[in-house]
């Protein structure tokens, strides 16, 4: 058909236009697999973007984000006209001249290179369109990609088109927004904001001449001129931008040579930046949301959404300088209990042979270091090399000359935490302290971790024995217990627990004043009188998911569990015998701002609301009632305006977990104190109960707290009863005086008029064993 056409250059033009056409249909239609994919007409209008999604607390305050790519969007007005003038200077200085593709450009670029300007080619339209749509990706590459030179050729050619359709769907000012929120920045910063953020801790608003020239310099090689591994060549990139911006007329010569004489100005000290990614809390949400997002087909990483927990990070904060500052002294009285003797024994109290090196044989380390020597005695040579390094410690990071076994030793002889506050009727968690340090322990010791929980437990004991017919008055005399039973590989048992101090008053006691006071004889018999069944039973009801051994000695808590489960059965007592179900998250938005999901807790009727009120009478008595084990919190500032707090006390065999639970009309808390590796711990109960560890730690939290009752926890009483109280619960025992002040863990109380009884010291208590162990925790 070109044969009609006589001119000759005329029909050299139109079989060259043809082909042209033939060749920009096969292209989009991608024909025969040849040249790979092109965006679509739906997303050239809707082009995707992964975007971080932000994690909030209930009170506004960022904690991290969620990213593939860390990218936040910002609009055209919230970028500085310092970073477009840059941009523009530098990369693309005729991008409000052209249509998408500067032909000139092309030409101009070569010129401009050999003149000593460092201007690219490719306009900022293309780059959008490579950024956007990954065209020098593999995906994006068809057969003819694989072909050295023809296949650059191709792509090259997508990305004019990719440009010319972005061109006549968006405005200039919107294709600059794009590219400037979707280009890398290094440093895992995707986006304008992320880089600002990240490099100057500033809005894109925010930012200044020089600290744009730095960003716009890096997109020439964001390993080559980044300005925190390589800052002279990023010190260099940005006066060649400054020289751009002067040379184009966005700067003066004078303001050029001033600006050119500053250093990088970088600010890394940005606090979300830095733990974005290194958090309790934001790996808890992270599990927390796992099947609602997979319910939904949400991906976190990508969506950009706004999640917002229930923490009250003005709570969280007071909780985490509360830990602290006590974490940093418990782990003096560790060290010191020690001091240069090995920590880690067995039951006996033996050395165990072999700890660290067995340890070590798990770290990457010695696996890589094998595969090169091949020699266990190399290898080990090499681990106890020692080598400048740093450590954490509460005093701050500190530099130490330290063998890798050095540093194992230190690591694992650290005391870790678990802390949880919860509202008891609402669910929602307020304060979370996974661990002592998230870049160094990363198990959380909330909901991960499980442990003994000692006398903690009983309460679910005496719960269960209130739900078959018992009362706070009823009494059981503290005596020697001997109980018989098959075991569960059907093998006879005798199991005799022990008091905390080894010996038994052989007073009438009323179940109240045997609770506060912990006595492991009398929780025995009435778990032998109800059944160990039923406190296991009791304990699923009010919020322990773990598996319990039903066993004679379950009441005192010999079986392990998390904090998380202790504070949603705790929680139970407090909210008229409902078991609460625990939300961390309170609802979620999409990145417009509308709400896709609202979370509410779950409520279950589990004891009745009278044995519920009952139980909180009864935690009440172990600072009450004479001899109870929490009255070590008299020490503290916590009983203005009439206060009540009710409390558990907790510690397992040989010391090795420090518990306490403690319950307000306001909150209920849990911490739990011990090192993750359970043959380091304590020697005695006056270094390493419960009341000396976890006890601390939750009454310098509430004495805190209270100074703040703008937070909502305030002095008061315990809510009255909204049902008839039936059982016969006011036959309280010896009173006692509030305890003057002491320098130690625990205060000295004066007595009043106690019966002929022997009491244990105040907060005594002993290790929680297993059936026939003579150890019980108190």
């Amino acid at each position: 058909m070109f044969r009609r056409v006589r001119n000759k250059f005329l029909r050299i033009a139109l079989i060259v236009i043809y082909f042209l056409i033939l060749f920009t249909c096969a292209v989009q239609i991608n024909f025969l697999g040849l040249f790979g994919s092109s965006p679509t007409k739906k997303e050239i209008m809707l082009p995707e973007l992964n975007v971080s999604s932000e994690l909030y607390t209930a009170d506004s305050v960022l904690l991290g984000r969620y990213y593939k790519q860390d990218r936040d969007p910002v609009p055209f007005d919230s970028i500085s006209k310092n970073i477009t003038n840059a941009l523009i200077a530098t990369e693309d200085v005729r991008f409000y001249k052209h249509h998408g593709v500067d032909f000139v450009g092309l030409f101009g670029g070569i010129v401009s290179t050999i003149s000593g300007s460092d201007r690219g080619a490719s306009t900022i339209t293309q780059q959008l369109a490579k950024n956007l749509y990954r065209t020098r990706y593999k995906d994006a590459q068809g057969l003819l990609g694989k072909i050295p030179g023809v296949g650059l050729l191709v792509t090259k050619y997508k990305e004019w088109m990719t440009a010319f359709k972005l061109e006549s769907k968006y405005s200039k000012e919107e294709i600059m927004t794009m590219y400037l929120n979707t280009v890398s920045f290094s440093n895992n910063a995707y986006g304008i904001k992320s880089a600002s953020i990240r490099y100057f801790d500033k809005l894109p608003s925010e930012v200044t001449v020089n600290e744009a020239a730095v960003l716009v310099g890096m997109l020439k090689g964001t390993t080559l001129y980044n300005p925190i591994r390589n800052p002279k060549n990023a010190l260099a990139r940005r006066n060649t931008v400054l020289s751009q911006m002067q040379k184009e007329g966005y700067l003066k010569q004078e303001e050029m040579d001033k600006l050119a004489k500053d250093s990088l100005g970088l600010n890394l000290n940005n606090q979300e930046v830095r733990n974005s990614n290194d958090s309790y809390l934001r790996t808890a949400v992270e599990k927390w949301l796992e099947k609602w997002a997979a319910d939904n087909d949400v991906d976190i990483y990508t969506s950009g959404l706004k999640i917002y927990t229930t923490i009250d990070s003005r709570m969280q904060k007071i909780a985490e300088g509360v830990v602290e500052t006590k974490m940093k002294e418990l782990q003096q009285r560790l060290d010191n209990v020690w001091g240069n003797e090995l920590p880690w024994r067995d039951k006996e109290g033996n050395v165990i042979p072999n700890f660290l090196e067995d340890h070590a044989k798990k770290l990457p380390i010695y696996a890589s270091l094998m595969k090169k020597y091949n020699d266990e005695a190399k290898v080990f040579e090499e681990l106890n090399r020692k080598k400048s390094m740093e450590v954490f410690t509460w005093d701050g990071m500190e530099q130490v000359d330290y063998s890798t076994m050095d540093s194992l030793k230190h690591y694992l002889t650290m005391l870790n935490t678990g802390m949880m506050a919860m509202d008891p009727y609402n669910g929602e968690i307020k304060v979370w302290v996974g661990g002592i340090n998230h870049n160094y322990y990363k198990f959380d010791h909330v909901n991960q971790a499980k442990r003994q929980a000692g006398s903690t437990f009983k309460p679910f004991a005496y719960a269960a024995a209130l739900e078959s017919g018992m009362a706070p008055c009823d009494k059981y005399e503290d005596k020697p217990v001997k109980i018989e039973f098959i075991n569960n590989k059907g093998e006879h048992e005798i199991w005799e627990p022990k008091n905390a101090d080894w010996s038994f008053s052989y007073s009438n006691l009323s179940l109240r004043h045997a609770m506060a006071r912990s006595l492991n004889t009398v929780t025995a018999q009435i778990t032998e009188a109800i059944g160990w069944d039923k406190v296991v039973a009791m304990a699923h009801k009010c919020g322990i998911d773990s598996k319990l051994e039903s066993v004679p000695s379950v009441g005192l808590g010999s079986n392990d569990v998390s904090v998380l489960e202790m504070v949603r059965g705790y929680a139970t007592f407090m909210n008229e015998g409902k078991r609460t179900e625990p939300i961390l998250v309170s609802r979620i938005e999409d990145r417009d701002g509308r709400v896709i999901a609202e979370f509410k807790t779950e409520t279950k009727q589990a004891i009745t609301p009278e044995n519920a009120w009952l139980m909180g009478y009864m935690l009440r008595g172990t600072i009450e009632e004479s001899g109870g084990t929490s009255q070590a919190l008299w020490e503290w500032d916590l009983f203005q305006e009439e206060n009540q707090i009710g409390g558990k006390t907790g510690t397992s065999s040989d010391y090795v977990d420090g518990w306490y639970m403690g319950v307000t009309k306001d909150l209920v808390a849990g911490v739990w104190v011990g090192c993750d590796e359970q043959s380091i711990h304590f020697k005695s109960s006056a270094t390493g109960e419960g009341s000396k560890t976890a006890l601390p730690i939750y009454a310098l939290f509430m004495e805190e707290l209270y100074k703040h009752p703008e937070l909502g926890v305030t002095f008061g009483k315990f809510p009255e009863a909204k049902v008839e109280i039936t059982k016969q619960y006011n036959c309280p025992g010896p009173r006692v005086r509030a305890p003057q002040r002491s320098s130690g863990d625990s205060a000295e109380a004066v007595e009043l008029e106690v019966p002929n009884i022997v009491l244990p010291n105040i907060g005594g208590e002993e290790g929680a064993g297993q059936e026939g162990s003579e150890e019980e925790t108190n």
